[in-house]
């Protein structure tokens, strides 16, 4: 029976290396290159690169989020099922139902694959995408803080679930997810301040958990 954990765990961190390095690869590098590129480069770049870019991302979203299902079922009856471990698997949650919801089907639209509004749909695509990468810092402590938060002190980082705290860190990641969907990039607009805004936020969400 623990292998087979070991597998599942095994597995989920493999399939999360390709989802989140897509995200990474789609906010870091290929938005920049489409601003740059000539448009036989773009056009090529849309119809061939983009289509089979986003093959693996939603892939990988997919696979993560079974597997990561798996593991926190078995979590739920020991000592690293904690606010940690529930913040992280929420954030991990919006992030995999933003590819599959939002990025996706608006992608589909922006990339000429769909009839629609293309640029519309590009702006609803990138603001949600740009919500995954904020997400991703935070998210990933969450996850690796988990068997080891007990061990950190502060009520948030005990065994169980619960508080004010959690509660609270809740809150702040709906409002954001709220805005993902409705919403506006705001100082997520550029690389550097998403990159800022994703770390800054693991400071607000795990400094909650530790002093609260």
């Amino acid at each position: 029976m623990e292998f087979i954990n070991f597998l599942f765990r095994w597995a989920h961190v493999l399939f999360g290396i390709t989802w989140i390095g897509m995200l990474y690869y789609f906010n870091f590098v290929q938005g920049g290159y489409f601003k740059q590129a000539t448009p036989e480069a773009l056009a090529d770049a849309k119809s061939k690169l983009a289509p089979s870019a986003l093959w693996w991302f939603r892939w990988g979203a997919m696979f993560t989020f079974i597997t990561g299902v798996v593991l926190l079922v078995g979590l739920s009856h020991n000592s690293q099922f904690n606010n940690s471990i529930v913040i992280g698997a929420t954030m991990g949650t919006f992030m995999f139902l933003n590819v599959w919801l939002i990025i996706w089907p608006a992608q589909q639209v922006a990339l000429g694959m769909k009839e629609g509004d293309g640029p519309a749909n590009g702006a609803k695509a990138l603001l949600a995408s740009r919500t995954n990468t904020l997400f991703s810092a935070p998210m990933l402590f969450g996850m690796l803080a988990s068997p080891h938060a007990s061990q950190w002190g502060g009520s948030g980082y005990g065994t169980g679930v619960g508080g004010t705290d959690l509660m609270i860190c809740l809150a702040i990641i709906v409002a954001l997810q709220i805005n993902a969907m409705v919403g506006k990039q705001g100082p997520m607009a550029s690389v550097k301040g998403v990159i800022h805004c994703s770390l800054g936020l693991t400071v607000v969400l795990f400094g909650i958990l530790y002093y609260l």
